[in-house]
């Protein structure tokens, strides 16, 4: 029979957020893929529980090479649960490549919902969130941030992005070039962790805040794009339409109202 590829939300901050099913599947499972093996050793640890398969490293440096290992232990039968140092596997972490393998070769694909930082940071930031999209991290050199951020300029929707530290204040100050320093934000930081803080106002504001230094784990949220006013035309657009109507049939009081 073929096997099982399990994906595990591991805890973003406090263990005690860890879902029950987590230390089932730890116990449970043939194979255990994990970011970093220590990590995954010590949060073990604290559930109490004893992986009993086999654990495997399986990081960004050698995702390419170990995912045909991962789906030829999955095609024999294995149950592997790949798990990331915290949030769900492929959002943002390893992950993406061995889930499109295991589904090209008809694996099974489950998950054990788990915390994400992404919901949580978007609950917390007070912006809507009937409608959002997640951005992930933002390019490193300034030019494709800045070219990336114009590509969602005008987005309607509430936008998330991961960020590091170290590259805060470049990227508020990016977003408020790009969408301008009143643009509503909030910078989550640490969430769910001892020294939690969810800092809100505009972008130009967070952008001076964060010059100072901000230390870790960063989720930006942003407020999408506010709706556009009426179009401005100018007066030589206005006599065009109106001259095109008119060749058209209509009359000039009508084009003229019309326009």
């Amino acid at each position: 029979m073929i096997g099982t590829l399990v994906l595990a939300g591991t805890p973003i901050g406090d263990v005690q957020d860890a879902p029950p099913r987590l230390a089932e599947e730890l116990a449970g499972a043939d194979v255990v893929a994990a970011e970093d093996t220590r990590r995954l050793r010590r949060l073990a640890q604290a559930l109490g529980v004893t992986p009993r398969g086999r654990v495997v490293s399986y990081f960004e440096g050698n995702e390419s090479a170990r995912t045909p290992e991962l789906v030829e232990e999955l095609l024999g039968g294995a149950r592997v649960l790949l798990v990331t140092d915290a949030g769900m596997p492929s959002v943002s972490d390893p992950g993406y490549r061995l889930v499109a393998a295991a589904v090209a070769k008809d694996v099974r694909v489950t998950a054990v919902p788990g915390p994400s930082a992404v919901l949580t940071a978007l609950a917390l930031s007070g912006l809507p969130v009937d409608r959002f999209c997640f951005e992930g991290f933002l390019p490193r050199k300034a030019g494709e941030r800045l070219s990336r951020l114009r590509e969602v300029a005008d987005e309607r929707r509430t936008l998330v992005y991961f960020e590091a530290p170290h590259r805060l204040d470049d990227t508020l100050a990016a977003m408020a070039e790009v969408f301008g320093a009143e643009r509503r934000a909030a910078v989550c930081r640490e969430l769910t962790k001892t020294y939690e803080e969810v800092r809100r106002g505009g972008l130009g504001e967070l952008a001076a805040w964060a010059a100072e230094g901000v230390r870790g784990e960063i989720t930006v949220v942003v407020e999408g794009a506010p709706e556009k006013g009426p179009e401005e035309i100018g007066a030589e657009e206005l006599v065009r339409r109106v001259r095109v109507r008119e060749e058209a049939g209509e009359r000039r009081k009508e084009a003229i109202a019309a326009v």
